[in-house]
């Protein structure tokens, strides 16, 4: 009789510890693709100079691209050193935006594309942001995992039993969302690549 009562018991213990690991796991999980965003970032951001040196001496009036990349850089910079998951995500927006323009410049411009060295930086920078939306979209799911375990029942026991709170992950608009632009996100960078 006693081994009937302790069975049920037994597992319902199992299951608490197996949920209570899923949340910590699931955290560290975030917590890794948040510092891998993070590290593509910056490596983006250090191939960055690299590009601009090779291509400057061939483009002296493209100035408005460096100016971008060079904003852009600095946004990696200092969101990577804040550790700020949504200060990452719109640091590699802004990087993203600038590459496309980059690329057609390189494009237009024959002694430039058969550069192998600019050739190779843009192919790294390419991999690099591909890998950058890898770590954004591995947030996001980690991120919608682990909350709606730990808003569904009977994992929510577990959850708020231990007090796990729900994790932010990437804030992106919704469709059809007003999206605020801030005045200061609007004004063109003053930088000085001379």
């Amino acid at each position: 009789m006693p081994f009937l009562v302790l069975v049920p018991l037994v597992l319902i213990v199992v299951w608490i510890i197996s949920t209570y690991n899923f949340f910590v796991s699931s955290k560290a999980r975030i917590k890794a693709a948040v510092q891998e965003i993070g590290n593509q970032l910056k490596r983006q951001a250090d191939l960055i100079p690299n590009l601009e040196s090779s291509v400057k001496g061939y483009l002296k009036q493209e100035k408005g691209i460096f100016k971008m990349l060079t904003d852009a850089r600095r946004q990696i910079d200092s969101a990577v050193k804040s550790n700020d998951v949504q200060k990452m995500a719109d640091a590699g927006s802004q990087l993203a935006a600038v590459l496309p323009k980059l690329q057609i410049m390189v494009e237009d411009n024959p002694e430039i594309k058969s550069d192998s060295v600019v050739g190779k930086l843009m192919d790294e920078l390419r991999d690099t942001s591909d890998k950058v939306m890898y770590a954004r979209r591995l947030v996001i799911d980690l991120t919608a995992d682990y909350n709606v375990k730990r808003a569904t029942f009977p994992t929510n026991i577990v959850a708020n039993m231990f007090k796990f709170e729900e994790q932010k992950g990437l804030i992106t608009p919704e469709s059809g969302e007003h999206v605020e632009v801030s005045a200061s996100e609007t004004k063109t960078p003053k930088v000085n690549l001379e």
